[in-house]
């Protein structure tokens, strides 16, 4: 038995047009049950849902905010809210196959955060698009907006702030595992006319929008990590960790994706 978030990933492709094979093929549902899905012969069942601390008379900051930490670093690399029907909203964090660890840990953090709502997994060309819907997605995530990100202004809200200030590592840690990555340089040096090889390790992250950027840099800051700017041509748009002492750091924090 599928659950909700499954059921409705679905039935949302089919709303768009999509033929039942197609939508079979892609997320591995049979042909059979997206036809009853569709006329409705297995009803969904609707959790209440928890309310959203956003939205209280007094607002409060989210139940898990380590995890929110985590997820608003992935949301703002590769995460994207849209607007569905009945006012519910699809939050998208779209990742590479490649890192299985990374997908469960988005999955983990979608489930901490939204603890009412399901997530679902939809197999796509090389990557995964992990999902869950729910009404109140832009109200824990007011970046979201029209257009895309490195063309609009991206600033977090004072709450969001002090989130980020109290988890720093977690929010680096999604911004990476999103927008980042680990690779290992190497270099040679002749030594008493013997050419060696020397290898050394740094990490890398990259963003059109300058506002994610500095997100990024700034916490680094915070943490002690130093870091400089790539440019290729004249965009600066590749933030660079090489210096051992803060690759040591991040290594101890955050690691290479896995």
């Amino acid at each position: 038995m599928c659950d909700m978030g499954t059921r409705e990933q679905a039935l949302a492709l089919v709303a768009q047009g999509r033929s039942l094979s197609s939508i079979s093929r892609e997320t591995g549902i049979s042909r059979a049950t997206l036809r009853s899905w569709q006329r409705r012969i297995e009803p969904l069942k609707r959790p209440t849902g928890r309310p959203c601390p956003r939205c209280d008379d007094i607002p409060r900051m989210p139940e898990q905010p380590a995890a929110y930490a985590y997820l608003l670093g992935l949301y703002l690399g590769d995460g994207c809210i849209s607007a569905h029907r009945k006012g519910v909203y699809y939050m998208r964090i779209v990742l590479d196959r490649t890192w299985p660890g990374v997908i469960d840990a988005c999955e983990t953090a979608l489930r901490a955060v939204r603890p009412s709502n399901s997530v679902c997994r939809v197999k796509r060309q090389g990557c995964f698009a992990v999902s869950s819907a729910s009404k109140h997605w832009p109200c824990l995530f007011p970046q979201h907006g029209a257009g895309k990100k490195h063309e609009r202004p991206i600033l977090l809200e004072p709450w969001q702030q002090e989130v980020v200030d109290a988890h720093p590592w977690e929010f680096i840690r999604g911004l990476i595992h999103s927008d980042g990555c680990r690779i290992t340089n190497w270099t040679t040096h002749l030594v008493a006319g013997v050419t060696k090889r020397y290898e050394y390790p740094r990490y890398f992250f990259s963003n059109k929008s300058d506002d994610i950027r500095k997100l990024f840099t700034d916490t680094l800051d915070k943490v002690g990590v130093e870091w400089t700017t790539l440019a290729r041509g004249s965009n600066p748009f590749n933030v660079s960790i090489a210096r051992k002492a803060s690759v040591a750091l991040m290594d101890t924090h955050v690691g290479p994706k896995h």
